[in-house]
Protein backbone atom coordinates (compact mmCIF):
# COMPACT_ATOMS: atom_id res chain seq x y z
CA UNK A 1 0.00 0.00 0.00
CA UNK A 2 1.46 3.60 -0.95
CA UNK A 3 1.50 6.32 2.03
CA UNK A 4 2.46 9.50 1.09
CA UNK A 5 4.62 11.68 3.25
CA UNK A 6 3.91 15.65 3.33
CA UNK A 7 7.70 16.79 3.36
CA UNK A 8 10.72 17.08 1.75
CA UNK A 9 12.67 16.21 4.87
CA UNK A 10 14.67 13.30 3.60
CA UNK A 11 15.81 12.77 7.32
CA UNK A 12 12.34 12.82 8.87
CA UNK A 13 11.11 10.46 5.40
CA UNK A 14 13.78 7.78 6.23
CA UNK A 15 12.86 7.72 10.04
CA UNK A 16 9.06 7.47 8.63
CA UNK A 17 10.11 4.69 5.90
CA UNK A 18 11.79 2.58 8.46
CA UNK A 19 8.99 2.68 11.05
CA UNK A 20 6.08 1.78 8.11
CA UNK A 21 8.14 -0.96 5.89
CA UNK A 22 7.23 -3.85 8.23
CA UNK A 23 3.66 -2.56 7.77
CA UNK A 24 3.72 -3.44 4.22
CA UNK A 25 3.89 0.61 3.55
CA UNK A 26 5.42 2.19 0.76
CA UNK A 27 6.39 5.44 1.71
CA UNK A 28 6.59 7.59 -1.06
CA UNK A 29 7.50 12.11 -1.02
CA UNK A 30 4.79 14.38 -2.70
CA UNK A 31 7.65 15.58 -4.88
CA UNK A 32 8.25 11.84 -6.04
CA UNK A 33 4.43 11.89 -7.16
CA UNK A 34 4.82 15.03 -8.68
CA UNK A 35 2.83 16.57 -6.43
CA UNK A 36 3.64 20.53 -5.13
CA UNK A 37 2.81 20.97 -1.22
CA UNK A 38 4.49 24.93 -1.51
CA UNK A 39 0.76 26.52 -1.36
CA UNK A 40 -0.12 24.81 1.35
CA UNK A 41 0.18 27.71 4.31
CA UNK A 42 0.71 26.39 7.94
CA UNK A 43 -1.28 28.49 9.70
CA UNK A 44 -2.39 26.52 12.95
CA UNK A 45 -2.51 27.08 16.46
CA UNK A 46 -1.03 24.39 17.47
CA UNK A 47 1.63 21.46 16.51
CA UNK A 48 -1.26 19.00 15.51
CA UNK A 49 -2.92 21.85 14.28
CA UNK A 50 -0.51 21.76 11.71
CA UNK A 51 0.21 18.31 10.91
CA UNK A 52 -3.14 17.87 10.32
CA UNK A 53 -3.41 20.77 7.80
CA UNK A 54 -0.29 19.39 5.75
CA UNK A 55 -1.63 15.29 5.67
CA UNK A 56 -4.87 16.70 4.56
CA UNK A 57 -3.43 19.09 1.56
CA UNK A 58 -1.27 15.96 0.24
CA UNK A 59 -3.92 13.32 0.95
CA UNK A 60 -6.60 15.70 -0.87
CA UNK A 61 -3.77 16.19 -3.85
CA UNK A 62 -2.75 12.86 -4.67
CA UNK A 63 -5.85 10.71 -3.08
CA UNK A 64 -3.58 8.56 -1.09
CA UNK A 65 -3.72 8.34 2.56
CA UNK A 66 -1.04 11.27 3.43
CA UNK A 67 0.78 11.12 6.17
CA UNK A 68 2.51 14.92 8.08
CA UNK A 69 4.47 15.59 11.35
CA UNK A 70 5.12 19.02 12.55
CA UNK A 71 7.46 18.99 15.50
CA UNK A 72 9.61 21.91 17.37
CA UNK A 73 11.08 23.06 20.54
CA UNK A 74 9.30 24.73 23.22
CA UNK A 75 11.53 27.00 25.51
CA UNK A 76 10.43 27.48 29.21
CA UNK A 77 11.59 30.99 29.90
CA UNK A 78 10.48 32.25 26.87
CA UNK A 79 7.00 31.31 26.86
CA UNK A 80 6.65 28.34 24.99
CA UNK A 81 9.06 29.83 21.76
CA UNK A 82 10.06 29.03 19.48
CA UNK A 83 7.05 26.41 19.56
CA UNK A 84 4.97 25.76 16.53
CA UNK A 85 7.80 28.78 14.70
CA UNK A 86 10.75 26.28 15.27
CA UNK A 87 11.43 26.29 11.44
CA UNK A 88 10.52 29.83 11.02
CA UNK A 89 12.58 31.36 14.27
CA UNK A 90 14.70 34.16 13.62
CA UNK A 91 15.39 36.28 10.54
CA UNK A 92 14.38 35.18 6.96
CA UNK A 93 17.09 32.47 5.64
CA UNK A 94 18.37 31.76 9.39
CA UNK A 95 20.59 28.60 9.42
CA UNK A 96 20.19 25.82 12.31
CA UNK A 97 23.16 27.70 13.67
CA UNK A 98 21.64 30.98 13.71
CA UNK A 99 18.45 29.72 15.36
CA UNK A 100 20.40 28.08 18.11
CA UNK A 101 22.12 30.90 18.66
CA UNK A 102 19.38 33.46 18.91
CA UNK A 103 17.99 30.83 21.70
CA UNK A 104 21.27 31.06 23.77
CA UNK A 105 21.59 34.66 23.56
CA UNK A 106 17.69 34.63 24.84
CA UNK A 107 18.58 32.76 27.55
CA UNK A 108 22.06 34.48 28.65
CA UNK A 109 21.76 34.69 32.53
CA UNK A 110 18.46 33.01 32.59
CA UNK A 111 18.70 29.93 34.91
CA UNK A 112 15.93 28.37 34.25
CA UNK A 113 16.72 26.65 31.03
CA UNK A 114 13.83 23.87 30.95
CA UNK A 115 12.46 22.98 27.62
CA UNK A 116 10.82 20.23 25.30
CA UNK A 117 10.59 19.13 22.30
CA UNK A 118 7.27 18.05 20.54
CA UNK A 119 6.32 16.17 17.46
CA UNK A 120 2.36 15.59 16.55
CA UNK A 121 1.55 12.97 13.66
CA UNK A 122 -1.17 12.85 11.52
CA UNK A 123 -2.60 10.67 8.81
CA UNK A 124 -5.28 11.41 6.59
CA UNK A 125 -7.13 8.58 4.76
CA UNK A 126 -9.01 9.21 1.56
CA UNK A 127 -12.52 8.35 3.45
CA UNK A 128 -12.23 11.21 6.24
CA UNK A 129 -10.76 8.63 8.63
CA UNK A 130 -7.93 10.24 10.84
CA UNK A 131 -4.93 9.06 13.11
CA UNK A 132 -3.07 11.57 15.47
CA UNK A 133 -0.37 11.61 17.92
CA UNK A 134 2.05 13.41 19.73
CA UNK A 135 4.43 13.02 22.43
CA UNK A 136 7.43 14.96 24.03
CA UNK A 137 10.93 14.71 24.80
CA UNK A 138 11.88 16.91 28.31
CA UNK A 139 15.37 18.28 29.21
CA UNK A 140 16.49 21.54 29.12
CA UNK A 141 18.96 24.29 26.72
CA UNK A 142 22.74 23.86 26.77
CA UNK A 143 25.22 26.92 28.14
CA UNK A 144 26.68 26.31 24.56
CA UNK A 145 26.12 24.29 21.76
CA UNK A 146 27.85 21.03 21.75
CA UNK A 147 27.77 17.81 19.57
CA UNK A 148 28.17 17.65 15.55
CA UNK A 149 24.95 14.95 15.53
CA UNK A 150 21.48 15.24 14.63
CA UNK A 151 19.96 18.29 13.31
CA UNK A 152 17.89 21.51 14.08
CA UNK A 153 18.04 22.60 17.88
CA UNK A 154 19.99 19.39 19.19
CA UNK A 155 23.43 20.63 19.61
CA UNK A 156 21.68 22.96 22.20
CA UNK A 157 19.28 20.83 23.79
CA UNK A 158 20.49 18.16 26.71
CA UNK A 159 18.54 15.18 27.48
CA UNK A 160 19.74 14.06 30.78
CA UNK A 161 22.77 16.89 30.68
CA UNK A 162 23.46 14.94 27.43
CA UNK A 163 23.36 17.01 23.91
CA UNK A 164 21.35 15.50 21.43
CA UNK A 165 24.12 16.54 19.26
CA UNK A 166 26.04 13.78 20.96
CA UNK A 167 23.43 11.03 20.48
CA UNK A 168 23.66 8.12 17.43
CA UNK A 169 21.00 7.98 15.92
CA UNK A 170 19.83 4.94 17.67
CA UNK A 171 20.33 6.38 21.00
CA UNK A 172 18.18 9.21 19.92
CA UNK A 173 15.04 7.29 18.49
CA UNK A 174 14.86 5.67 21.93
CA UNK A 175 14.25 9.02 23.78
CA UNK A 176 13.03 11.39 21.38
CA UNK A 177 10.03 12.92 20.71
CA UNK A 178 9.83 11.89 16.88
CA UNK A 179 10.55 8.46 18.19
CA UNK A 180 8.33 7.92 20.64
CA UNK A 181 4.83 9.64 18.55
CA UNK A 182 6.56 7.08 15.62
CA UNK A 183 6.25 4.36 18.02
CA UNK A 184 2.68 5.52 18.89
CA UNK A 185 1.58 6.27 15.71
CA UNK A 186 2.77 2.64 14.58
CA UNK A 187 0.95 1.44 16.96
CA UNK A 188 -2.30 3.45 16.13
CA UNK A 189 -1.83 2.55 12.52
CA UNK A 190 -1.53 -1.14 12.79
CA UNK A 191 -4.71 -1.25 15.17
CA UNK A 192 -6.52 0.67 12.16
CA UNK A 193 -5.56 -1.64 9.36
CA UNK A 194 -6.33 -4.30 11.56
CA UNK A 195 -9.74 -3.66 12.61
CA UNK A 196 -10.49 -2.32 8.67
CA UNK A 197 -9.33 -5.54 7.50
CA UNK A 198 -11.34 -7.42 9.81
CA UNK A 199 -14.72 -5.33 8.85
CA UNK A 200 -14.09 -6.45 5.26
Amino acid sequence: MKYIIATNNQKKLIELERILSPLGINAVTAKQEGISLDDVEENGETFKDNSYIKAYAACQKSGLPAIADDSGICVDALNGEPGIYSARFGEKNATDTDKNELILNKLAGIKDRGAHYTCAITCVFPNGDIIQVEDYCYGEIAQKPEGNGGFGYDPIFLYDGVSFGNFTSEEKDKVSHRGKALRAFKQELKKYLEDKHADQ
